[in-house]
């Protein structure tokens, strides 16, 4: 073999081994590139991503009332607003309803017929430890006196004789919720179909309460000069 073509050859392979070589350490130096740019541009948006130090933090109207929302506690359905009207109490009582213009009845009356009445006055009975007073006048106190000076005369004790002497000792029938009362109770009273309060009233023994409508005979007994309103019945 030459020379020249022994050093040509040993020439060409030095630099295919050198090609190769510099091959193998471009495409290694490629790849440690690539993944240290990987590793920066990863940083860098983990940095842009956090907040700075010192600074605060920004988000977003959309992002902020999501997390409000989140943690606000959800309200029971009752306490649920319902278009500006506040919702009634669930334990509210409900009044019983009645129809309008009604009222509760009182305890029904019915006549009962009560017997040996005594006279108090004219106008109060009793019957035994019970007393009655008649409807629709004011009792004539036993002690009342009438007439001018020097015409003076006990009108009160007389009218409670007239009433003693219409009753008699003979039962009267009176309006009455129950027999056992124990307060003084205030009724219509009759001895047959005599009303006992027109009686007193018309004969002048005792006069209207306000309002009465036993007003005009009482009126009319005192324009006649009737009991109360006349002269001592003794001189007569």
């Amino acid at each position: 073999m030459r020379p020249a073509a022994f050093i040509t050859g040993i020439t060409g392979m030095a630099v295919v081994a050198g090609l190769l070589l510099a091959g193998e350490a471009r495409l290694g130096g490629g790849t440690a590139g690539e993944e240290t740019a990987s590793a920066e541009e990863t940083a860098t948006a983990a940095a842009d991503a956090a907040p700075k130090a010192g600074g605060r933090a920004t988000m977003s109207d959309d992002r902020a009332e999501m997390i409000a929302r989140s943690v606000e506690p959800t309200a029971p359905p009752s306490q649920a607003p319902s278009d500006g009207v506040a919702p009634k109490p669930a334990d509210a009582p409900q009044q019983a309803e009645t129809p309008a213009g009604e009222t509760a009845s009182p305890a029904t009356k019915k006549a009962v017929e009560l017997a040996r009445p005594m006279v108090d006055n004219a106008g109060i009975l009793s019957f035994g430890e019970r007393r009655l007073q008649i409807a629709g006048i004011v009792p004539t106190p036993t002690d009342r006196i009438c007439g001018p000076t020097g015409r003076q005369w006990p009108c009160g004790m007389m009218a409670k004789t007239a009433l003693r002497l219409l009753l008699r000792n003979r039962s009267v029938s009176c309006d009455l919720e129950t027999v056992e009362w124990k307060e003084t109770v205030t009724t219509a009273c009759r001895l047959g179909s005599e009303d006992l309060g027109s009686w007193l009233a018309e004969n002048g023994w005792a006069e209207p309460t306000a309002g009465s409508p036993l007003t005009s005979a009482a009126e009319k007994a005192r324009q006649a000069g009737k009991g109360l309103y006349g002269d001592d019945p003794r001189r007569n």
